[in-house]
């Protein structure tokens, strides 16, 4: 791990103890036993044909900067499920990325979708934090954790109620996310060292993964073209944030994107 990756990991760690100091770990897991049930957002990606969409609330990122200077979650959110997403995922890393775990907490409110909260989670406290804000799935990066690590936040989400989606880059650390009985691999197209993209990434690790295993693919999908070939090799599920943020009807957007448009 090297880069952005290791500076972002740097900064997460630091804004975890900070975070555990203005209100400590016994305080939310108490807040955690409260919070209302979670949607199945493994079952939202089971049903239906083709590749389903997980559709992210996205203000900005570190190498674009802002994607779209009047971003409301909300409404993002709302397109999103009109245009026919499966699911949700809300980035709520605010240094890097410009998120806030009060976006999950308001898209869940308005959006009857499965939610996952998309950030570096490297501690259990924001696996807790993520159950308190409503979230029914987290994000797990393979290149930030050891396999204790992964295999320990993995195990308490899921004790928590959540589904978990384990995304990696390096074919490395496939024996680290299977270890971990996940259902939910993602599959990242963007090498986060050199941010370069490649779709052609996931065609090449599918075949590693147990055909059972729901695979998600991440970043680089910009049109029907890039699903079909997804759909062509065996993938069951897509990530995409960018390419429809930027977009000014993103519910069309979504719609041609999964195919589902009226003929013009």
């Amino acid at each position: 791990m090297g880069g952005i990756l290791a500076r972002i990991i740097e900064h997460k760690r630091r804004e975890v103890e900070q975070a555990i100091r203005q209100r400590p770990l016994r305080d939310l897991m108490q807040a955690a036993d409260a919070a209302p049930p979670t949607r199945d957002f493994l079952g939202a990606l089971r049903r239906g044909e083709g590749v389903r969409l997980i559709a992210e609330v996205k203000k900005a990122s570190p190498s674009k900067g802002v994607l779209r200077e009047d971003f409301d979650p909300v409404a993002l959110g709302q397109g999103y499920a009109s245009g026919g997403a499966s699911c949700l995922s809300v980035l709520t890393d605010r240094d890097f990325f410009q998120g806030d775990l009060e976006y999950l907490q308001r898209v869940r409110q308005a959006v009857d979708l499965p939610v996952l909260r998309k950030d570096f989670i490297v501690h259990p406290y924001q696996v807790f934090e993520a159950r308190v804000a409503g979230a029914d799935a987290i994000l797990l990066i393979a290149e930030c954790l050891t396999r204790q690590e992964l295999r320990g936040l993995y195990s308490l989400a899921r004790d928590l109620g959540m589904a978990v989606l384990i995304e990696l880059y390096h074919a490395a650390n496939l024996d680290n996310v299977l270890h971990t009985g996940t259902e939910l691999i993602g599959i990242n197209n963007r090498d986060l060292d050199t941010f370069e993209v490649d779709l052609q990434h996931t065609i090449r690790l599918r075949p590693q993964i147990p055909a059972e295993t729901i695979v998600v693919s991440e970043s680089g999908i910009h049109c029907r073209e890039d699903v079909q070939l997804l759909q062509d090799h065996g993938v069951q599920a897509m990530l995409v944030g960018e390419s429809l943020v930027r977009q000014s009807d993103v519910a069309s957007a979504v719609r041609r994107l999964l195919g589902t448009a009226p003929a013009a």
